[in-house]
């Protein structure tokens, strides 16, 4: 790990932190999971947190999916 780096989740594309933020505030509404206001999930359960990054997962895996046969239908 990078000793410059707090986490090991760097993002490909910087600018996509915005819509990833955003997707986590919806999965967790839809999932009824208050997300803390102070940025700390130190204090949340391990399942809640597991669980919105699965449903994020899935998510981004669909739109792939999605992206990847519009592609396809296009040749």
């Amino acid at each position: 790990m990078s000793s410059n780096n707090s986490s090991s989740n760097n993002l490909l594309v910087p600018q996509a932190t915005a819509a990833l933020d955003q997707m986590k505030f919806e999965v967790a509404q839809e999932l009824g999971i208050a997300i803390p206001q102070d940025g700390y999930y130190g204090n949340m359960a391990t399942r809640d947190t597991g669980s919105i990054g699965g449903y994020i997962t899935k998510r981004l895996v669909q739109i792939a999916e999605q992206s990847l046969a519009g592609q396809a239908g296009q040749r």
